[in-house]
């Protein structure tokens, strides 16, 4: 794992904005569709009523309606800044930005590691890009399904040595979660005793100490198939 990230532009035709998260599939929802005629006869678009005349018909649920969508926007906003607070919704939302061809490739990459040689991560105007526009960038998508396959495998080896009951699956998962906070604390540690300038941040560590369990869960397996050898 490297100790700093080396920006790289990116600037590809063709290539979708890398500041874009998620694909927009909004448009294709309105393919094939042609603008729909007003209602009213000759042409000519039925009459409207106004704001002021819909008001006056029923001015107690206008009111009630009016009063309701205030408190429910206030009520969405301090929840949206509390939430921001203790949890970076808007920073995850980065890490989870994959596609089926980026986890197949990254995938590879832990497999093989030595088959990789490029390890910058790309950068466009000073931002990294979305993991699905680079390998290299990390993710929390793969870590914490790994992390959960992790457990059920563990599992399924504590059934086959006749030793599985629900206390020792959670004490796998928790033990494993534990081993991983001590991991994160043990590197922050060294990085701020050692005085190591980086732009890792704290989930970017929890996200490359995560991609371990993918390794773990093959051995695993190897153990389960091939027994003392095999693991």
């Amino acid at each position: 794992m490297p100790a700093s990230k080396r920006r790289i532009p990116v600037s590809q035709p063709g290539m979708a904005d890398p500041h874009q998260l998620f694909d927009d599939t909004s448009s294709a929802q309105s393919r094939g569709y042609g603008a729909q005629r007003a209602p009213g006869g000759l042409g000519y678009p039925a009459a409207s009523p106004t704001p002021q005349a819909a008001f006056l018909a029923d001015p107690v649920s206008n009111m009630a309606m009016a009063y309701g969508s205030s408190l429910a926007a206030q009520g969405k906003e301090l929840v949206d800044k509390n939430i921001d607070r203790f949890i970076p919704i808007t920073k995850l939302k980065y890490y989870f930005a994959v596609d089926t061809m980026y986890v197949g490739r990254k995938l590879g990459l832990l497999f093989f590691p030595y088959l990789h040689q490029d390890w910058e991560v790309q950068y466009q105007q000073d931002t990294p890009v979305a993991p699905r526009f680079d390998v290299n960038a990390p993710d929390l998508y793969i870590p914490a399904m790994a992390f959960i396959t992790y457990v059920l495998v563990a599992g399924l080896a504590l059934g086959t040595q006749d030793r599985f009951s629900p206390d020792l699956l959670g004490l796998q998962a928790s033990s494993a979660l534990a081993w991983l906070t001590l991991e994160v604390l043990a590197i922050l540690l060294s990085l701020y005793l050692v005085t190591v300038n980086t732009d890792l941040t704290t989930i970017d560590l929890v996200a490359f100490l995560g991609y371990k369990y993918v390794g773990m869960i093959g051995g695993v397996l190897m153990g389960l198939l091939f027994g003392k050898i095999g693991y």
